[in-house]
């Protein structure tokens, strides 16, 4: 006898159709729905969910409609377990307790649902309903983790601080959150107390404007570069310059990036990468550039130091290169792009970021300590996954890399119709954000690459973005002088929030998530809380 896919509503309908492996079946269940008996015998009483085993069996007769078909599906594509029958009622808080039950968590975790990359809100019969589902295909429904703590989003403007005479060209939290530096076209650097809300240092020593500042994963150092080329470290207790600038690039620094504490500890090395077309590996103890890591053919725009010890640098000369950091051997050269590379992200940022330092607040008496809590939180946060890049650039598009498995880009993404300016992944690597010339930011999945939402409410440029600790919300700053809260999960604009004069160059959310800090044009650093 012919199946019921050959025979349309004429055969026979004999029994539950074993599930499909692949995911182009599985992909749109409303593609065969059409074709169903009209008539089906009754199905199954739903199982205890509750006590699944985890060999698929096909359900006894009686109600057909009453339960449905369900294939739990990680984030990263694995299943959990087999097939299961599903009550209708089901909704995300059962949907919660099966995946705690499944994965034997001691500790209930919260965990959102989606299908087809959209979160599922509802119980599952009127999903079904609302999308006209077929009941013959399993539903693929990906648990994504959440935060367990929750970021207020940021609504109103604390403090209004002047102090820099140009503008604002770089502004950062430290690790913990607690402390914040600025760089600005003034040529100086500045630390900021942030219970007062008034300048802490003004630390002078640079030719030129200064153009980015980095903090070492350990707070104990901050770095700054300027268009003159030098390197300065300071001391953020004093505001004290620590020894004289480093001197070797001949052009401007685009951008700094330290090794991860979770591989040295206390932080002694970072990178930095310049126009001139070279990265180079300076020692903070010794003063000294360690290795010059040459090959690209013109400028360097961006830089990353990974947590499995090796380095991302991004050139005008279309090509991502792959370092190693002992001898500053060319490991890869990633290609695809046909113009400028502007913007690279890892998806552990925000642990190497942040080093030992989490939510909690907690301190740490030595440097092993921090080294131990570094390297836990770097490898919770990874997993079994490699640890994934994503470049954005003047092509319009972006690559996104794993590039310890393959040279090949596992996605290309494309949809922004200027300049990628800057390309950021959210702190749990689930989602990724691009800020782009054409007004807008795009939201894309984190692991797959695949478009998921356009963030529009810009009426200009899109300079820069920044995550919340719990990755449930972005923010954005603009030529247009505003900044913008997006909701990541209702996929919309949360907070407008005015207030800077003229354009916003940078913009950074404090790791502690309590925290806004942004910069531009008009001079003032403005501090936003809720």
């Amino acid at each position: 006898m012919e199946s019921v896919e050959e025979t349309g509503v004429q055969g026979q309908w004999t029994g539950w159709p074993s599930l499909p492996s692949n995911d182009s079946t599985r992909a749109h269940p409303a593609a065969l729905s059409s074709r169903l008996p009209p008539q089906l015998p009754q199905p199954p009483p739903p199982r205890d969910y509750g006590q699944m085993d985890h060999n698929r069996a096909p359900p006894p007769s009686g109600e057909a409609t009453s339960s449905v078909m369900c294939q739990l599906v990680s984030a990263e594509g694995e299943n959990l377990g087999a097939a299961l029958y599903l009550p209708q009622n089901v909704g995300p808080p059962q949907l919660q307790d099966i995946v705690n039950q499944l994965l034997r968590n001691e500790d209930k975790l919260p965990y959102a649902f989606y299908i087809a990359d959209e979160e599922l809100a509802v119980q599952l019969g009127a999903y079904m309903q609302q999308k006209n589902a077929n009941i013959e295909v399993a539903l693929r429904i990906v648990y994504q983790p959440q935060a367990v703590f929750r970021i207020r989003p940021v609504n109103r403007c604390s403090a209004t601080i002047a102090g820099h005479t140009e503008a604002v060209l770089a502004v950062s939290f430290s690790p913990d959150g607690r402390c914040l530096a600025s760089g600005s076209g003034d040529t100086t650097v500045r630390f900021w107390d942030l219970n007062t809300q008034t300048p802490l240092f003004t630390c002078k020593g640079h030719k030129n404007w200064v153009l980015c500042i980095a903090w070492s994963p350990d707070g104990k150092h901050l770095v700054s570069g300027s268009k003159s080329g030098e390197l300065i470290l300071w001391d953020p207790k004093t505001g004290n310059q620590l020894g004289t600038p480093l001197t070797g690039h001949r052009k401007w620094i685009t951008a700094v990036s330290w090794e991860p504490v979770h591989l040295q500890s206390p932080s002694r090395r970072f990178v930095s990468a310049s126009k001139d077309g070279d990265a180079r590996i300076w020692d903070v103890t010794t003063r000294k550039c360690v290795i010059s890591l040459a090959g690209h053919t013109n400028a360097v725009t961006c830089v990353k130091w990974g947590g499995d010890g090796l380095i991302y640098t991004g050139s005008e000369d279309c090509l991502i290169k792959v370092w190693e950091t002992t001898q500053g051997k060319l490991v890869k050269t990633l290609q695809g792009h046909g113009h400028w590379v502007n913007s690279l992200a890892l998806s552990t940022e925000y642990v190497l970021r942040t080093g030992a330092f989490d939510h909690t607040g907690k301190t740490y008496s030595t440097p092993e300590e921090m080294k131990e809590a570094a390297l836990a939180r770097y490898e919770k946060m990874r997993g079994n996954a490699p640890e994934r890049l994503v470049s954005g650039s003047d092509d319009f598009t972006m690559f996104l890399w794993e590039p310890t498995i393959s040279k090949q880009p596992k996605a290309r993404m494309t949809g922004h119709q200027k300049v990628v300016n800057h390309v950021y992944f959210s702190p749990d690597g689930q989602w990724l954000a691009s800020a782009s010339f054409d007004k807008s930011v795009k939201l894309w999945n984190g692991i797959t690459g695949k478009f998921v939402s356009a963030f529009r409410g810009h009426v200009a440029d899109v300079y820069q973005i920044s995550w919340s600790a719990d990755s449930r919300l972005l923010l954005s700053g603009s030529k247009d002088s505003t900044l913008k809260v997006w909701d990541i999960r209702a996929r919309k604009l949360k907070h407008d929030l005015p207030g800077h004069a003229d354009e916003v160059y940078a913009v950074d959310w404090s790791p502690d998530g309590e925290k806004v800090v942004s910069g531009g044009k008009d001079r003032a650093l403005k501090l936003w809380m809720n």
